[in-house]
């Protein structure tokens, strides 16, 4: 073969091909960059917009509803419309109840309570930085009831006292009005026969703001009757050591033992209202020198012959 003459020889110079190289390599650093530029903005953006909507978990959950009133919330829920036959207590009663909770005396507010009911959640509830104290004839219903709601405080104590027995015990206990059945005292030895004394120790140590009065059952002669539980709260009430004066609310106000014991040991000057079937009473404290010669009432009336002529209540407590 024959060399051409004319051929030419093109030399690739070493600068011409790095500089090529270098801006690749440029333009997909730049790319990276921005690109990751462009994604932590985007991200930073979404997350203080999520902030600045939705509160932060620790927020979530100290601004959440107590367990305790969730519950209530859905045991009225759940049984408003679908219990129909058990006498519960009005709009107004509670409503009384709840503002004498609401504007309690100490905080925090004390609030002792005899018999387990349809309400019971709703006290516990209502009281929900106090001290809340529930106390039922019944101990299968006390274990039952702290069992589905370990929150709960309640404690069983037995009655000795019937309701056809009312007219003998009130005698009885005005005779012995200035020695074991005085207004003041310590209950947790008391020998008089409508004295509450089996309850736990430190129940008669505290001082209660507010009673109520819902038990034990009292709607036939042979139920234990509320006779014990009225005398016992006037009692405690003016042998308190915190505070001077305690709500006393009675419910199921219109039968004939809780009207009649409730005007001898809580006292007509002391009522300050009657809701439907309820029946407030504030209560002032005492000292025993003050008690000597009053006995409970300042205003203290014989009462006529007591019939036991029992309300025919609708309620079944």
């Amino acid at each position: 073969m024959k060399n051409n003459p004319n051929a030419k020889l093109i030399l690739l110079h070493p600068s011409i091909h790095k500089s090529s190289t270098s801006s690749h390599r440029f333009f997909l650093l730049f790319f990276i960059t921005f690109f990751t530029l462009a994604f932590t903005l985007t991200l930073f953006t979404t997350t203080t917009v999520s902030n600045s909507h939705t509160p932060s978990l620790s927020t979530a959950a100290s601004s959440s509803l107590p367990s305790s009133v969730t519950t209530a919330l859905l045991h009225y829920a759940s049984t408003a419309t679908t219990n129909t036959t058990t006498h519960h207590m009005s709009s107004s009663e509670l409503s009384a109840i709840a503002s004498a909770l609401h504007n309690c005396p100490s905080s925090p507010c004390r609030f002792l309570v005899f018999g387990l009911t349809h309400e019971s959640l709703l006290w516990h509830s209502l009281n929900i930085h106090g001290h809340t104290v529930f106390l039922d004839e019944s101990e299968y219903l006390v274990s039952s009831f702290e069992r589905n709601h370990p929150e709960i405080e309640a404690y069983d104590i037995q009655y000795t006292t019937k309701v056809s027995q009312m007219s003998d015990l009130l005698s009885i206990t005005k005779s012995n009005i200035e020695s074991e059945c005085r207004p003041v005292q310590n209950l947790l030895f008391s020998d008089c026969k409508l004295a509450i004394n089996d309850m736990p120790n430190h129940i008669y140590d505290l001082s209660w703001d507010v009673i109520l009065i819902d038990g034990p059952r009292g709607y036939i002669p042979d139920a234990p009757g509320r006779m014990a539980p009225i005398f016992t709260a006037g009692v405690l009430a003016r042998s308190k050591k915190r505070g001077s004066k305690t709500h006393i609310f009675v419910h199921d106000f219109e039968r004939d033992v809780e009207s009649i014991f409730s005007d001898e040991f809580l006292c007509e000057e002391n009522l300050v209202k009657t809701v439907d079937y309820l029946g407030h009473f504030v209560v002032e404290k005492e000292e025993a020198t003050d008690v000597k010669k009053s006995g409970f009432c300042k205003n203290s009336t014989s009462s006529s012959p007591l019939s036991v002529s029992l309300s025919s209540g609708e309620d079944d407590e």
